[in-house]
């Protein structure tokens, strides 16, 4: 099924008092904890309520199946570790080179990853088998690459990127490199290496790849590198 055939995923109950927030906060933390521990495929409601230590009918109240109550969760995480990408990159007022916001952008993307590093695991699992989840994370996608091509094409009217690159082809070359690096780091343990030295190695290969400006940086991306950590 294409993904513009897929429903969109129907609407949580909202709560209306002080305890109901308080009642599907718990719901969305217990849930959180048992997709970690048992998987996507494995996890039931009951596991998600008894956690949470409330009933069935608490659950449906505010959720209609266990994949809506993922869908919220896996949402709000992907949108988080677009957002420390996107965000600094475009950020209008930094005071820095092209180079240095794409060191912090990543740090902060390599970071929020590894936070939610166990999670992030059941999102890929979960991503094979939920057409409504794949395709929102889908439409996130292409919005965040949208930006990232915009901020590759202004660059290259600067005159502080490759002109000859498509800046549709490379965004996507940057998105696919930034999460599937993280992940085989992360989640499959396939890479061993610190935090300083996958935010410094990821910065240079793609500044390198866009024809970002170096010479004469390397030492300023060193103290830069410092300064963050």
């Amino acid at each position: 099924m294409s993904s513009a055939a897929v429903e969109p995923s129907p609407k949580s109950n909202p709560p209306r008092s002080t305890k109901g927030v308080r009642t599907r906060a718990r719901l969305l933390e217990a849930a959180k904890d048992v997709f970690e521990e048992l998987g996507f495929l494995d996890t039931r409601v009951s596991d998600i309520s008894d956690r949470a230590g409330l009933s069935h009918g608490s659950f449906y109240h505010y959720f209609e199946s266990k994949e809506q109550i993922f869908r919220e969760l896996a949402e709000e995480i992907d949108a988080k570790l677009t957002a420390g990408l996107s965000d600094i990159i475009l950020a209008p007022g930094l005071d820095i080179g092209p180079v240095e916001r794409l060191r912090e952008a990543l740090r902060s993307h390599f970071e929020s990853y590894r936070a939610e590093a166990r999670m992030m695991g059941v999102i890929e699992q979960a991503a094979r088998y939920d057409e409504v989840f794949n395709a929102t994370r889908a439409a996130r996608n292409r919005e965040y690459s949208a930006k990232i091509t915009d901020s590759i094409r202004r660059l290259q009217r600067r005159g502080l990127a490759d002109p000859d690159l498509d800046p549709v082809l490379t965004a996507a070359a940057v998105g696919a490199v930034t999460y599937r690096f993280a992940e085989l780091w992360l989640v499959q343990d396939a890479v061993e290496c610190t935090l300083d030295d996958a935010t410094e190695h990821i910065t240079r290969f793609l500044a390198n790849a866009m024809g970002l400006p170096t010479d004469g940086d390397a030492r300023g991306a060193d103290r830069g590198a410092r300064r963050i950590g």
